[in-house]
């Protein structure tokens, strides 16, 4: 089955240098699903933290669902969500994180084979003004050569 992106963090790419990608699955309530899969998520702040041996993903925003009944819950739409991760991957990312400085960001969102909604993270590092200003000249050059063709 192919995977079809619900979402994607595309100031990621502009703002951190991606190290290393990882796919990870995340724990969503049944309304949540629905939600993303009409692709009503933003992860443009998310981060993910490590603590007591377990990833979190927090400030990634999903939308509440519109059929939710709302007198039954009490929707945080930027709520703390785990990740699932093996052991191993989440001490070497958070060994990673703590030693280097860097930063483990969400850079998109996709439904995976059998209907699961899977999350790709990368291990980042941030960009210096002068490296965002070379990824612009970067993609105004591609832009030229794509119009003069």
């Amino acid at each position: 089955m192919k995977k079809k992106i619900l979402s994607s963090n595309k100031k990621a790419w502009y703002d951190y240098e991606i190290l290393e990608k990882l796919e990870t699955g995340i724990v969503l309530y049944g309304y949540e699903v629905k939600s993303a899969r009409r692709s009503n998520v933003s992860l443009v702040d998310g981060i993910v933290r490590f603590s007591n041996g377990e990833a979190f993903i927090e400030n990634i925003f999903i939308a509440p669902y519109e059929h939710i009944s709302t007198h039954i819950y009490e929707y945080d739409a930027k709520r703390k969500r785990k990740l699932l991760m093996h052991k191993a991957e989440i001490s070497r990312m958070h060994v990673k994180v703590k030693e280097k400085g860097l930063s483990v960001i969400p850079l998109e969102i996709y439904s995976g084979d059998k209907g699961k909604i899977k999350l790709l993270i990368g291990l980042a590092r941030g960009k210096k003004m002068y490296d965002k200003r070379e990824s612009i000249k970067k993609k105004d050059i591609a832009r030229e050569i794509a119009k003069a063709y």
